[in-house]
């Protein structure tokens, strides 16, 4: 049977933030993907762009993600809990890919939230856009908390949609990003984009992460930048092997591009 990915993520996805000075907090989103460790025994990673947590700098070393409770009479209830990103002497604890803004570090989440991770086999690779035939002008969906906003009080996610708005998407390891033509607000960073299921008889595939929003002149343009999966792979792969081999390509900067995670988010 294939799983609806829209719902599954919107229950795998999750606020990440840390307070700051004068009622602020940094805001970013992340998402749980489930994997099997160097030992073999499955474990739950949180994927997230890299920035998101390199600008979570509080000498506490922690930070707090918004798991979600689903009470006995269908209610949900916010539950957001501490996570520890940095060691006592401020050093990451997560893993980050060394080219491209991609963060995972391995969480202990709640029983239900380790079940709603997301297999890994779910990520596209290095061909899936070409197999499953994806390309320009092709919906997919986004899951973030815009400005640190939330679908309800209950910390689910705010689900968009947008078309892809850039070509050739194919192979990745000379296109490691794409551009996504929806409004992106600072607070999106490290959510999930994704193709549904609706879309193949297969089933839906996360095609990435969204990394930054594109502006020109201090305008946003409303698009977005989606760094490929295959980044998501490789950085779980150096989770296990600190040598595990990486993609490295020339960066090429979007004129205007700036990350999407947001400082300025006022805490409610």
């Amino acid at each position: 049977m294939v799983m609806d990915l829209a719902i599954e993520l919107i229950h795998a996805t999750v606020q990440l933030e840390q307070s700051l000075d004068g009622g602020m907090r940094t805001v970013g989103t992340g998402f749980l993907i489930s994997e099997k460790g160097p030992d073999g025994q499955p474990r739950t990673v949180l994927v997230t762009a890299n920035h998101v947590f390199q600008k979570m700098t509080r000498a506490s070393g922690k930070a707090k993600i918004g798991y979600r409770v689903s009470n006995a009479d269908g209610s949900w209830s916010y539950s957001p809990q501490e996570l520890r990103i940095r060691d006592a002497a401020g050093k990451p604890l997560w893993t980050s890919h060394p080219a491209r803004d991609v963060a995972a570090i391995t969480i202990t989440a709640p029983p239900e939230f380790a079940k709603a991770a997301i297999p890994e086999d779910y990520l596209a690779g290095e061909d899936t856009f070409t197999t499953y035939k994806v390309g320009a002008g092709d919906e997919m969906m986004a899951l973030g908390f815009p400005r640190g906003l939330a679908a309800n009080p209950a910390g689910f996610p705010i689900l968009r949609s947008g078309r892809i708005a850039s070509y050739p998407l194919a192979p990745a390891k000379n296109f490691p990003t794409f551009l996504m033509d929806f409004s992106v607000f600072p607070g999106n960073s490290g959510g999930p984009v994704f193709l549904p299921s609706t879309a193949r008889p297969e089933g839906g595939f996360i095609a990435g992460l969204l990394t930054q929003q594109v502006e020109l002149n201090s305008e946003r343009l409303e698009i977005g930048i989606v760094t490929h999966a295959k980044y998501i792979h490789e950085t779980l792969a150096l989770m296990a092997d600190p040598a595990a081999p990486v993609t490295v390509t020339a960066s090429v900067p979007v004129t205007g591009a700036r990350a999407a995670s947001a400082e300025e988010a006022a805490t409610p």
